[in-house]
């Protein structure tokens, strides 16, 4: 998945116009304009689109956790330079306060099973020698997912067959 798709079922999803979008980048402390967040929503063959870097992707994420959890006090953190589906699940799951359970349930949502141990996995630091990389058919299915659950009786323009 790339970052324009995932900003796009993330917006989709909470139902996030650009006014909010501008907002929750805000709140990572990173200024974007109605013009950025309008290009990165676009399709990829709009000849307006403009590629969402990892950066750019991991600085919203912030901005969800911050938007949804409240801001810490103190300095906010880097966004990372590189974004894998690990770090990007585990964001979304700190900003949604999701327990193991509630992903297994949302996973479930989305005609997904894995065990509890395949899921820490997701989550654990890359030297740990349990660590798995998180493949993007199971990212797929957690975001649509969360979709089901806090959106309910949507369609993705995607999942339409």
């Amino acid at each position: 998945m790339t970052n324009n798709d995932i900003l796009r079922r993330i917006r989709y999803t909470f139902d996030f116009d650009d006014s909010k979008m501008m907002a929750i980048f805000g709140k990572a402390d990173l200024s974007v304009t109605r013009a950025q967040v309008s290009d990165w929503m676009k399709k990829e063959d709009d000849p307006a689109f403009k590629e969402l870097s990892d950066i750019l992707l991991a600085t919203f994420l912030n901005g969800l956790i911050n938007e949804k959890r409240g801001k810490k006090d103190g300095p906010q953190p880097k966004p990372e330079t590189r974004l894998t589906n690990n770090i990007v699940f585990r964001k979304l799951r700190i900003a949604l306060d999701l327990k193991a359970d509630d992903i297994m349930d949302i996973l479930a949502l989305a005609n997904s099973n894995i065990s509890k141990h395949e899921l820490s996995a997701f989550f654990r630091k890359p030297t740990n020698r349990h660590y798995r990389n998180c493949k993007d058919q199971v990212f797929r299915k957690f975001l649509k997912g969360v979709q089901l659950k806090y959106r309910p009786g949507s369609i993705w323009p995607s999942d339409v067959s």
